[in-house]
């Protein structure tokens, strides 16, 4: 059971890890977490993965934190500042947003707007801006847990066709369904678990044969369909085929981020709204 809860927190995105080390593990994270959640991140999103970087990165961040109050032997609460501090930080190196990702930490991570935990974090994320070398990335963020499965009544979802103004929420809604979904089918696999991110990865390749946009990161396509240089067909890929890849491959167990594949398909979808509804320009 032990080595199960430490394969739990090198596999996903990293967010919900991060907070129940704090919340159940007295912000202590195992080194191990701290090596193999970058690497393991990095093959998969290097390999053409449907991810992005911003979950690992906040995760690895806020390992480094905890095993350095670890090493000194700090308090609970000071292990907590330092694993917040260390999200922050990569946060921050990552979107080139210190404001943003304090706010975000101490909403997510920190709990509390005391001086003694909240000038440690921002002096974290201004610093780790100060030396970012990746430009500036526009990002969201996906909250909620296995507790908030966001069961639907019908009517709820003729509502989204109705009111096309209640898209985007009906849209994650449905993700989010999607990736459980995926979680509860490999669960139930006959199969060891180690074999689960193999055969995500063939569903990778699959969507990458037949919409290779679908595959990496995708902050350029993110960037295009913020300048609406992109085609109706270019929407449509990404919206099924991005949807699918992503939700069956993170639901397989393949580490990875949220936030770039939540802002590549919230852009599309507002693409296709663009399309029905009136320009007032």
């Amino acid at each position: 059971m032990h080595g199960s809860v430490r394969v739990e927190r090198i596999r996903g995105h990293g967010i919900p890890e991060a907070i129940e080390a704090i919340l159940i593990n007295g912000s202590r994270v195992e080194p191990k977490v701290a090596l193999l959640k970058p690497l393991s991140s990095a093959i998969s999103i290097g390999s053409g993965g449907p991810f992005g970087a911003e979950g690992p990165i906040i995760m690895t961040g806020g390992a480094v934190g905890s095993l350095v109050a670890q090493f000194f032997h700090l308090t609970s609460a000071e292990r907590k500042t330092l694993l917040v501090a260390g999200a922050a930080a990569g946060m921050s190196a990552t979107f080139a947003a210190p404001v943003a990702s304090v706010l975000l930490a101490v909403e997510l991570l920190l709990f509390e707007w005391k001086p003694r935990s909240l000038v440690p974090v921002a002096l974290a994320a201004a610093t780790a801006r100060g030396r970012a070398a990746l430009p500036a990335r526009p990002g969201s963020h996906l909250s909620g847990g296995a507790a908030s499965r966001l069961h639907r009544r019908p009517e709820d979802w003729l509502g989204c066709v109705a009111r096309p103004d209640s898209s985007p929420e009906c849209f994650g809604a449905a993700l989010t369904r999607a990736v459980y979904a995926s979680e509860d089918a490999f669960s139930r696999l006959p199969i060891h678990w180690m074999w689960w991110p193999a055969i995500g990865g063939v569903v990778i390749g699959v969507g990458g044969l037949l919409f290779p946009q679908a595959l990496g990161v995708g902050y350029e396509t993110i960037g295009d369909l913020l300048q609406g240089d992109v085609t109706g067909r270019t929407i449509l890929g990404i919206l099924i085929v991005k949807a699918v890849i992503w939700s069956v491959s993170l639901g397989s167990g393949t580490s990875g981020g949220v936030l770039a594949p939540l802002l590549m398909l919230g852009g599309a979808l507002g693409g296709v709204e663009a399309w029905v509804l009136p320009d007032r320009g």
